[in-house]
């Protein structure tokens, strides 16, 4: 009797066990599409990523760069004070999207340009994405709103 009851207690941790493992797995795979790192644009400069590789940029909108083409496909140059990386989105671009102005984009890094399949916009006059405060300050453009 005493025997079967350590039997039990090794089988039930024994499943326990590959529950665990099994489900971290599938976390694991579940994540694998969801992360999208962030890039400064200096990074992608210095760095560039593989053509496969998702990720997420951001900056400033550069002036002067933002050009609007035939149907939907908008190219401009997005700028941490530091390097400079083109951007092509196909789509329409949020309301607030204009040049001098903070934005996010999620997409790939393929031959010199980074090709877009998502562009956000600060949604007010303060607001602009940490990531992107940090790496204008790493560059040392950053100015607090309302100087």
């Amino acid at each position: 009797m005493k025997n079967l009851k350590k039997q039990r207690r090794i089988q039930v941790i024994l499943l326990a066990f590959a529950a665990l493992i099994i489900s971290t797995v599938l976390i694991g795979f579940a994540f694998q599409d969801g992360i999208n790192f962030f890039r400064s644009p200096s990074q992608v400069a210095e760095e560039p990523p593989a053509a496969n590789e998702v990720f997420r940029i951001g900056g400033l909108v550069e002036e002067g760069s933002l050009v609007r083409g035939q149907g939907e496909t908008v190219t401009f140059n997005v700028t941490d004070g530091g390097a400079s990386i083109p951007v092509a989105f196909t789509g329409v671009l949020p309301d607030l999207f204009e040049e001098n102005q903070g934005m996010v984009g999620t997409g790939r890094y393929v031959n010199g340009v980074f090709e877009a399949d998502e562009i956000l916009a600060k949604h007010d006059e303060t607001y602009m994405p940490k990531e992107v405060v940090d790496a204008l300050k790493e560059q040392g453009v950053y100015q607090e709103p309302g100087t």
